[in-house]
């Protein structure tokens, strides 16, 4: 069975019932969630084994975070114990042209003090097939970003494949400290994962003619993005998600993947949200799924997508669907028609 392990932080999901607005708000609701630890949980559902690496404080919130890890599956033996905190952040879902709004309260998060040390990675990397990251963990502090980096050498030291989802988040770091840091972690990454927005505000890459505002995309001109990417950091495929934003109810969901040489592009989904967060998350899930069981490109990619469009219409960070519920929906079956 293959093996994956990712990196990063689980956080405390407080978000306001239905669609109230935060100053409507009189009780929230609780979840945990987070960029690496949804990859896991997905990861997990679908079949593979799934070690989660992070750090949490030594208390009752820390252990309620592993704990939701567990109930999925996911080994939890490597998360490292300490700190003063869990990162928070609080969620005001978005309607029609409401916009959805996310407040961080994740300053001086266990996670973001750790250091490299903590964790044994010949430990951890061993029998592994895949690391995946994002952008988010290097963002979260200076020694967090080390702490990544360590992990991508150990990683590579015994030739794992590494997958990044750049994940650009401006209320964490500016473009300027982005591009200087996710620069540098690049030469370990062999698969690239974002979107139009990841690629300009991180390494200045523009997709040209596109304004997912107005529903407008051009698939020649993200394949021309994954092509400077891999021309730039050597990796060997590119994938980027295509969202359409009519509103925040309604969007249009695809992909494509790029891999030097030729591109490859998904079926459209028309999405209507019930929740967004940790679409992407759920895009790159299923994408690392297809690669590392060796699925051809294009069934992987299709794999993906179906995965993604699937967790929109489920509240909470993690995806819960099965392997073959996203064959099913890559297959053509997207009736909704209940199951009996």
């Amino acid at each position: 069975m293959k093996r994956v392990v990712t990196l990063g932080e689980i956080m405390l999901r407080l978000s306001t019932p239905g669609f109230e607005r935060f100053v409507q708000a009189d009780s929230f609701d609780v979840c945990y969630g987070g960029g690496e630890a949804n990859c896991c949980v997905s990861l997990s559902n679908y079949g593979l084994e799934t070690r989660f690496v992070t750090k949490v404080p030594k208390n009752e919130i820390g252990q309620s975070a592993v704990n939701s890890l567990r109930r999925y599956g996911v080994d939890t033996n490597y998360i490292a114990r300490g700190g003063d905190r869990l990162g928070i952040y609080f969620l005001e879902t978005g309607a029609s042209q409401r916009a959805s709004n996310v407040i961080y309260d994740r300053a001086h998060a266990a996670i973001a003090e750790a250091k490299a040390d903590e964790f044994n990675w010949d430990e951890i990397f061993d029998g592994v097939d895949w690391f995946h990251f994002t952008g988010i963990t290097p963002a979260l502090s200076d020694d967090a970003a080390e702490l990544t980096l360590a992990a991508l050498k150990a990683a590579k030291a015994k030739n794992i494949t590494v997958s990044v989802d750049l994940n650009y988040r401006k209320k964490l770091w500016s473009q300027e400290k982005a591009k200087e840091v996710m620069t540098g972690l690049m030469d370990y990454v062999d698969v690239c994962i974002g979107n139009e927005e990841d690629a300009e505000k991180v390494f200045g890459i523009k997709a040209a003619d596109t304004d997912i505002s107005k529903g407008e995309i051009s698939h020649g001109a993200y394949e021309e993005v994954a092509r400077q990417i891999i021309e730039k950091f050597g990796v060997k495929l590119v994938a980027s998600t295509l969202r359409e934003s009519y509103s925040a109810s309604d969007n249009g969901w695809s992909a494509i993947l790029f891999d030097g040489d030729k591109s490859y592009l998904s079926k459209k989904y028309e999405l209507r949200i019930v929740d967004r967060v940790g679409g992407g998350d759920s895009f790159a899930s299923g994408l690392i799924y297809g690669l590392v069981t060796e699925m051809p490109y294009q069934d992987a990619l299709e794999f993906a997508v179906a995965a993604s469009a699937l967790k929109h219409t489920i509240p909470g960070d993690t995806n819960h669907v099965s392997k073959d519920e996203v064959l099913a929906l890559a297959g053509g079956d997207g009736s909704g028609r209940v199951q009996r």
